[in-house]
């Protein structure tokens, strides 16, 4: 009787999880930005929908690289006389896009996506840094990318490694 009741629920919400998903990719599809950006490797729709709605404006920023200062995946930096320290990332801004661009390194780094020169990359960053520190890396290196073929208006050209 339990199992029966836990079984209709996880139907109902299968069925409203799938509904959703088609609207997230509805939307996604209607949006010119969102498809550019999702020619991306590792970007899909939830990635490319975060980014598009938090950056709102691109030209906002004076260079594509302060995109990753903006969201929180550059090092902190502790200075004072003469100590120098470089920290974790800063962590500053909107953490969902942070999330969102972690997750579309780490399908970058563990699956066989386009775009083997940032897979290859990420991948000596891995051996010299760590896999975590290379994810956080190619995040960074993806919001500069996606931000620069946003203001271009160009898909992603992939390159040979």
């Amino acid at each position: 009787m339990v199992c029966e009741a836990l079984l209709a629920v996880h139907t109902v919400l299968m069925r409203e999880f799938a509904c959703f998903e088609r609207r997230v990719r509805t939307m996604a599809r209607d949006d010119a930005r969102a498809r550019l950006l999702m020619s991306a490797p590792g970007v899909g729709a939830i990635v490319a929908l975060t980014y598009v709605s938090a950056i709102d404006d691109p030209a906002r920023f004076k260079s594509s690289k302060g995109v990753g200062a903006h969201f929180g995946l550059t090092p902190k930096k502790h200075q004072s006389g003469e100590k120098d320290v470089t920290g974790r990332i800063s962590k500053l801004g909107d953490g969902s896009v942070r999330s969102a661009l972690y997750l579309a390194a780490h399908i970058i780094l563990t699956r066989p996506v386009k775009g083997a020169h940032l897979k290859s990359w990420a991948a000596k960053v891995a051996r010299r840094a760590g896999m975590k520190k290379a994810k956080v890396a190619l995040a960074r290196k993806l919001a500069v990318i996606l931000h620069r073929m946003w203001i271009n208006n160009t898909a992603f050209a992939a390159r040979a490694a």
